[in-house]
């Protein structure tokens, strides 16, 4: 993992997860590229005689220009190869355009112009499209412990097998790797496309050995189940396949996917 894409968000928490994040890229001795979107598409849709956008989007700039200097004043003396990009347009099309050739992009859980209990368009958008793993972290994260236990929900599928062998250089590092199957009361049993032992024999290739664990049920449903196994593992990642929909009002999330993106309370893992 050497490059490394991460979502220039000016929130009040933006700097703390820049901290996490300039520990991860240099545990991975990674190149740091911060890309900041100005959405100015937003309010240029609503105002068709263009006033209000002409108005914003000044502030916009002065906004981004204030946030450029002090985030590159505190990468000064951090030691990590770095780059910063200016995009304009949603942020998901802007980072989704330079992930091609990056190994990671790191997003916050929830979007700046989103309620605290939205779950984030950007970070759904990109799991699902982007040829790179998304690293989901708490909107107030500031430290990623690249060596605390891991949390891979398996279910058979091609998309936990996608996310797996994309979690590869992260579970290298992870003190114990837990591979769960969540068992659904509510289902009739059938037999997964894979079995867990064939992710393990995966990981176990790489010089990775995982503990298979079967996760009970739990009343809202398979996030919430993962969530619960995650915090009595004392998790600090969970890792899982990110499921889409064409149907038009599940054009982005499934159902797991939506839930785990609205609750996000440690970092999270997704890829397609």
């Amino acid at each position: 993992m050497k490059t490394i894409l991460f979502n220039a968000a000016g929130d009040d928490a933006f700097p703390g997860r820049l901290d996490a994040v300039l520990g991860l890229a240099r545990r991975f001795d990674a190149h740091l590229t911060l890309l900041h979107a100005i959405p100015y598409e937003a309010v240029g849709v609503l105002d068709f005689q263009g006033a209000a956008f002409a108005a914003m989007v000044p502030i916009w700039r002065e906004e981004a220009a204030r946030l450029r200097e002090t985030t590159l004043a505190d990468l000064a003396n951090e030691g990590v190869s770095w780059n910063w990009v200016d995009a304009g347009g949603p942020a998901a099309l802007a980072l989704l355009r330079e992930s091609a050739l990056n190994d990671l992009v790191v997003v916050s859980a929830r979007d700046q112009s989103a309620g605290p209990d939205t779950p984030s368009f950007t970070a759904g958008e990109l799991a699902l499209s982007a040829s790179c793993p998304v690293l989901v972290l708490p909107e107030t994260c500031t430290r990623i412990d690249p060596e605390a236990p891991a949390l891979v929900a398996w279910d058979g599928s091609a998309e936990a097998s996608h996310a797996l062998k994309a979690a590869v250089p992260l579970l290298k590092l992870s003190s114990a790797v837990y591979l769960a199957t969540v068992k659904e009361s509510a289902k009739p049993a059938k037999e997964p496309d894979l079995p867990p032992v064939a992710g393990a024999d995966y990981l176990s290739r790489h010089g990775i050995s995982c503990e298979m664990i079967e996760v009970a049920p739990h009343d809202e449903g398979v996030a919430a189940a993962l969530q619960a196994e995650a915090a009595t593992r004392k998790a600090g990642l969970l890792v899982m396949g990110a499921y889409g929909h064409t149907r038009l009002t599940e054009r982005v999330f499934g159902g797991v996917t939506r839930r785990m993106l609205t609750g996000v309370r440690i970092p999270l893992l997704l890829t397609h």
